[in-house]
């Protein structure tokens, strides 16, 4: 874009060569995250892709640049932000078979706004030391007076707690939901605060005993090795909802409705659903892999089986902003 309106100014558009392809990208997710994704995808194509770091502000920018937009694609590390995107009127519709073919239909939206790329379980994270193996066995059970004193979280307002508390709705319903937002607002041992890692410093300092967390986060602590000492000190438990299963959530990609570069971002995106994508994003991510018969990572597989919830994510999106008024009623970040 930079090349051609630096030639166009200088009268010497005929001597302009041909571009190569390229896919520009703003993404949630941090771009050395994505790298190992972007070189071998270039290597393989030889399209080029860049990619922005957006971490707030997506939906204003996009709508600002409106036509202008460099961005083709979209990716994300939650379904509501995924859903904002959509209701922002700044994506289009992408219709693929290899799409269809290789994500699950319940990891993808049913008007090709929005594809999944990989998936996390929303568990808890419990104190080897002060929490017997089967003690903590469902989100339901968070509520719990045993626990009064003993939780940590990050805010409630944030986008995985809130897709949580959206899943809780969507299984109990809203005055079932309140009152358990209320009994593990009285749980809490401190005021919500810091990240998901951060809860697991707290267990590790005797200051709770359970955290809310993704996977992910293990993954990433056991490679710090200030973090290691933390993660060494909990493991993973995978809560089920009753009735239910482990509550999931997604990383994903989405087209934009500018998308200048429509052909090669089409490419990207199914290519990011084939074998050899799948097993380098959810490895290097330490995520769960949305394409049936893809390994998991072996530190992955480690963390055990579960069952995952069987709830539409399109249905949880939905009920974001009735779970966040809820969240926001019980003021559960004021703490205990």
């Amino acid at each position: 874009m930079f090349r051609a309106a630096l030639f166009a100014t200088t009268g010497l558009a005929l001597a302009l060569p041909a571009m190569a392809e390229e896919v520009n990208i703003y993404s949630h997710r941090q771009p050395e995250l994505l790298q190992p994704l972007v070189d071998a995808f270039s290597k393989e194509t030889g399209i080029t892709v860049n990619v922005a770091f957006v971490d707030k502000g997506m939906v204003e920018r996009l709508k600002a640049e409106g036509d202008r937009s460099p961005a083709d694609l979209v990716m994300t590390v939650d379904i509501a932000r995924l859903g904002e995107v959509v209701e922002a009127g700044v994506t289009q519709p992408v219709k693929s078979a290899v799409l269809e073919e290789n994500i699950p239909e319940g990891f993808r939206d049913p008007e090709g706004q929005w594809f999944g790329l990989t998936t996390r379980a929303r568990i808890v994270y419990a104190s080897r030391e002060r929490v017997a193996d089967g003690e903590v066995t469902s989100y339901e059970g968070l509520a719990d007076p045993k626990w009064k004193g003993r939780i940590c979280t990050r805010s409630f307002t944030s986008d995985y707690n809130v897709a949580l508390t959206a899943a809780y709705m969507a299984h109990h319903g809203p005055e079932a939901t309140k009152t358990w937002l209320e009994a593990v607002k009285a749980n809490l041992a401190v005021k919500p605060s810091g990240n998901d890692r951060s809860q697991v410093k707290s267990i590790w300092s005797g200051e709770c005993d359970i955290s809310l967390g993704n996977t992910y986060y293990m993954g990433q602590m056991l490679a710090n090795p200030e973090e290691k000492v933390w993660a060494d000190t909990v493991r993973i438990v995978f809560p089920k909802f009753e009735g239910g299963g482990s509550h999931l959530n997604i990383s994903g990609v989405a087209m934009t409705k500018a998308a200048p570069h429509k052909e090669a971002a089409l490419k990207l995106m199914e290519w990011l659903a084939s074998d050899e994508a799948q097993a380098i994003y959810a490895e290097t991510n330490n995520e769960f892999p949305v394409e049936p018969g893809v390994e998991r990572s072996d530190l992955v597989k480690s963390w055990g089986e579960f069952t995952p919830d069987s709830l539409s994510l399109t249905e949880i999106s939905d009920l974001r902003p009735a779970a966040l008024k809820l969240i926001e009623e019980v003021d559960v970040d004021a703490g205990a």
